[in-house]
């Protein structure tokens, strides 16, 4: 199927299909690729338009006519229709060429029409369908292009070089937000990039040497002394392979697949997670990577 299509569903109960839209990239001819994805029907005109209204609707005579469809309490003007069978089986019955059942498909050019995008919205008439009325008059406008997820950001992450029996890290730097280059936000991917540029040169810190990488959130809250201060909760964390991380793209590859398998699902900061038990160093750590850069001591924790 070309690249350069529009595809329309329909939904109810006992029948649903798609209906994809495409052109030829050799003719410039427009097709519309029916598929039944559950129930059967049979399959008897089509009709398509634009999205505006306006002027005389293009419609077939008798029992093929969409007569009354209306989309968002519009009435549709058509701007062509193309008749595909009769209704009524016959004496073919299921085999009737237009009937169509689950998994099957039919190919159809649509005439007087020079590009896809002169098509917003399309009809579908059928009889023998597998529906509660035995028919359908079936109007679907293109859907709209769904937006790419945000990626989720953290608060705080932490590089851990060595975790210690409690889980936490005894060596290896928690890195704040606002530690990120002017202009970034919190995604894992920003901080791989910061952390990296840090230590990718460091024997001791670079990417290769990470156990553990410890997701985290702060949770307003209080000291000893009821003075206010912001507690690290892990959210979840990504284990080194046994073999390490070889790079940066291991590394993201690790916390996609991650994801991907729910370590995101259901994460709150009301369900009790575990607390982090190593919080804030006194910033004393004489960080070569940062070459007197005036780095809040706070952005950057020590471990």
């Amino acid at each position: 199927m070309p690249n350069h299509s529009k595809t329309f569903t329909y939904e109810l109960e006992g029948l649903s299909y798609t209906v994809t839209v495409f052109e030829d990239p050799v003719t410039g001819s427009v097709f519309a690729e029916l598929e039944v994805l559950e129930g059967s029907m049979d399959l008897n005109a089509i009709y398509y338009g634009d999205n505006d209204f306006s002027g005389d609707s293009a419609s077939l005579d008798g029992p093929l006519n969409m007569n009354g469809t209306r989309l968002e309490g519009e009435d549709i003007q058509w701007d062509g229709a193309v008749a595909l069978s009769d209704p009524g089986l016959g004496p073919d019955a299921d085999e009737k060429e237009t009937y169509l059942q689950s998994g099957e498909s039919y190919l159809v050019e649509l005439t007087d029409v020079s590009s896809i995008d002169e098509i917003d919205v399309l009809g579908i008439r059928a009889t023998s369908t597998t529906t509660e009325e035995g028919s359908i008059k079936s109007v679907s406008d293109e859907p709209e292009d769904p937006e790419d997820p945000e990626d989720p950001t953290f608060e705080k992450i932490g590089f851990g070089v060595e975790i210690g029996a409690n889980g936490g890290i005894e060596n290896g730097v928690y890195v704040f937000e606002e530690a990120l280059p002017e202009g970034q936000d919190g995604t894992f991917e920003n901080y791989v990039a910061y952390y990296d540029s840090l230590y990718a040169e460091d024997p001791d810190y670079n990417i290769t040497q990470l156990e553990s990488v410890i997701f985290l959130e702060l949770v307003p809250g209080t000291d000893d002394n009821g003075n206010p201060i912001d507690i690290p909760q892990e959210l979840f964390r990504i284990d080194a392979p046994e073999d390490g991380w070889n790079s940066a793209d291991d590394l993201l590859a690790s916390y996609e697949e991650a994801v991907a398998n729910g370590a995101l699902d259901g994460v709150s900061s009301d369900e009790g997670v575990e607390l982090m038990a190593a919080l804030s160093l006194d910033g004393s750590y004489d960080d070569p990577a940062m070459d007197g850069d005036g780095m809040e001591e706070d952005a950057l924790e020590f471990m």
